[in-house]
């Protein structure tokens, strides 16, 4: 009997109408789209303006989409995994919210979190669901309302994040299809350096911490550059050294959207043209957790079957990381 591996069989996505662009912010802090351009590559981003609608708003969205996409029915999913740092609120989980909205009634539900590598360290869970035998159908959805955690005055930050889900669809493949191999690392040293400081156990919510402020994305730049820009390019180094592959084996490389300049570093590791560098951070700027399935939303139809593809990801604690993973279908 052949192995079995873990393979994305369809995506979806859903973005925000309302666009926040860099002219916009000109108004609201002290920057220019000059500036946001040179040093990010962001050009605007996707703002949830809906009243009362959380990250579940969007989950539901991208899901529906590829339901539709597939003509899936829902009730054939075994298990629905969100990855989000923006849950709709603690305790409930967000993802058994969008099971039972999407129509997912046989499936078991969690959140995974892990900041900015949410989803790829989604990815790796779910396709040990599927390599088990036990599982054939598992909804991993990615996504954050990162507006909720963003203060507008701190031209750090606001300038950077946007508000965005992408989902996609894992079954067994026979045929080798699907994730190859990974390489997953945390170093808990970092989160003095990217965090959120109240709002946890550590520091319940107060009059006190919203006042000042402390619900906010606090990130010290340089250094999360510097540690983003090394680690993803070392282990997107590894997928090719420990899978015997060259720059000609790559197809593409998904990598997070965090910074261009990251995603430029990164690709310049591995001597991989940026042709074949998914890229759409200039539209969406950084979702979080929905950056890779954005990314394979985007260029779903440019993928061709066996195509060989790199996720690798940043993100707070620190945590980061790559995949390896052949494609299992043509778009078109």
């Amino acid at each position: 009997m052949n192995k079995i591996t873990a393979a994305i069989t369809a995506v979806g996505k859903y973005v925000p109408e309302y666009v926040l662009t860099n002219k916009e912010l000109e108004t609201m802090v002290d920057t220019n789209d000059e500036w946001i351009v040179t040093r990010t590559g962001i050009k605007e981003r996707r703002i949830l303006k809906k009243e009362g609608e959380g990250t579940s708003y969007m989950a539901i969205k991208a899901a529906e989409q590829l339901i539709e996409k597939k003509q899936l029915d829902p009730k054939e999913i075994d298990l629905v995994v969100v990855a989000t740092a923006t849950p709709d609120m603690f305790a409930a989980s967000t993802a058994a919210y969008v099971a039972s909205k999407i129509g997912a009634s046989n499936a078991f539900a969690f959140d995974i979190e892990s900041a900015c590598s949410s989803f790829l360290y989604g990815m790796s869970l779910v396709s040990s669901y599927i390599e088990s035998g036990k599982y054939k159908k598992v909804l991993l959805i990615g996504g954050d309302k990162m507006s909720s955690i963003i203060d507008y005055t701190d031209r750090a930050t606001c300038i950077i994040f946007g508000d965005g889900a992408g989902a996609v669809l894992f079954e067994p493949s026979t045929d080798g299809y699907g994730v190859q191999d990974e390489f997953l690392r945390t170093d808990g040293a970092g989160r003095e350096f990217l965090h959120v400081e109240a709002g946890g156990s550590v520091m319940p919510a107060s009059e006190e911490t919203v006042k000042n402020k402390k619900h906010f994305v606090h990130q010290e730049g340089r250094t999360v550059f510097k540690h983003a820009v090394s680690n993803m390019a070392d282990v997107s180094e590894k997928m090719l050294t420990r899978n015997n592959l060259t720059k000609e084996d790559i197809n593409w490389l998904a990598p997070h959207q965090a910074n261009m300049r990251i995603i430029e570093a990164t690709a310049n590791r591995i001597d991989l043209d940026m042709s074949k560098v998914m890229v759409n951070i200039h539209k969406y700027g950084n979702t979080t957790s929905g950056t890779l399935p954005l990314l394979i939303a985007d260029y779903e139809e440019q993928l061709k079957k066996g195509d060989n593809i790199i996720f690798a990801a940043f993100g707070g604690g620190f945590s980061w990381g790559s995949i390896l993973l052949k494609w299992a279908y043509d778009s078109k």
